[in-house]
């Protein structure tokens, strides 16, 4: 995948759920912008320094057009908010090609897709591509209020509408999401996607185990995480930089680096995109991501800088 940035331009956008907008993205100058595999995102450079990934949630088979779904956060850290206050019909932008972290298993025999609130956003590609390739398949989307969720009305009217299952919280017992019995026996081909946020993956993921799901089956992409700062302080030796930064008890890494004046590329700072990643030369960290798999959190080659900390009393880091 090329580093270059994109030109897009808006070319609609529509507020769905009272708090999400969904935009389509246009090539600026007309060429064609690059396919995507259903669980792709891009990263939206929003404004100087701030950078967020957006899932593209749109049909994988329309070259012409990114559609994204951005939720207005009430905590946003300036990320969601510029985009609901600039990104209007016209407004221009720029975006990474995309990148593929969540995507499809090729050859399963059947697919389960559960969402919840913004969580459905990669869901609605993957559905478009397992409809397309005559797939077996459901989706399940779980949200607080039908009339607060985005994108409920195309899904029920979508051609695969039939494999699309809704349960809201403020309606009937009979809708709400009985996890167990979506889930069912782990069938041989059966694999699992689930995002939405934190508290609900892992509550499905852990619902999957128990079920007895291998975790080669279970695929989830998280796009927000809590910090976990707590710990004892460590050394670090940023080889690069030539320095050796002390971080205490409680602070971050990431805040201890800059500290001292070394600079770190960073986007969602909660161990979810995989931005500020870096190679550990020497040292075992404490991996606390959503980012790095968990071979590669055992072969200890990479740290997420924003979130994690150290097992050992010195990591020697390649920064």
């Amino acid at each position: 995948m090329s580093d270059a940035l994109l030109d897009v331009v808006v070319r609609t956008c529509e507020v769905q759920g009272g708090e999400v907008l969904v935009l389509e993205l246009a090539a600026a100058h007309g060429q064609a912008l690059p396919r995507f595999a259903a669980g792709a995102h891009v990263d939206l450079h929003v404004a100087p320094g701030v950078v967020r990934q957006y899932s593209l949630c749109g049909d994988p088979a329309r070259a012409n057009v990114y559609r994204l779904g951005v939720l207005k956060d009430a905590q946003s850290r300036g990320g969601s908010s510029a985009v609901h206050a600039q990104l209007q019909q016209g407004a221009t932008t720029r975006i990474s090609a995309p990148r593929n972290l969540f995507p499809l298993v090729t050859d399963a025999q059947r697919s389960l897709l559960i969402g919840g609130g913004i969580g459905i956003t990669p869901l609605i590609a993957m559905a478009h591509a397992l409809y397309a390739q005559g797939q077996a398949f459901e989706l399940h989307y779980r949200g607080r209020s039908r009339s607060r969720c985005a994108f409920v009305e195309e899904l029920l009217a979508a051609p695969f509408a039939g494999h699309v299952f809704t349960h809201f919280s403020d309606e009937g017992a009979e809708q709400q999401l009985n996890l167990a019995q979506v889930l069912g026996p782990p069938a041989a081909g059966t694999h699992l996607y689930t995002c939405g946020p934190a508290g609900f993956m892992d509550w499905v993921i852990e619902g999957a185990r128990q079920q007895g799901y291998d975790a080669a089956h279970i695929h989830y992409e998280y796009f927000q995480a809590e910090v976990d700062n707590s710990g004892q302080g460590f050394e670090v030796q940023a080889v690069r930089s030539g320095k050796t930064v002390q971080v205490l008890p409680g602070q971050s890494l990431l805040h201890a680096l800059r500290a001292e004046g070394i600079a770190v590329e960073v986007s969602c700072e909660q161990g979810v995109c995989g931005t500020c990643l870096c190679d550990v030369i020497e040292g075992e960290p404490e991996h606390r991501d959503h980012y790095l798999t968990d071979e590669e959190k055992q072969s200890n080659e990479q740290i997420v800088v924003c979130c994690s900390r150290a097992r050992s009393a010195r990591l020697v880091l390649d920064i």
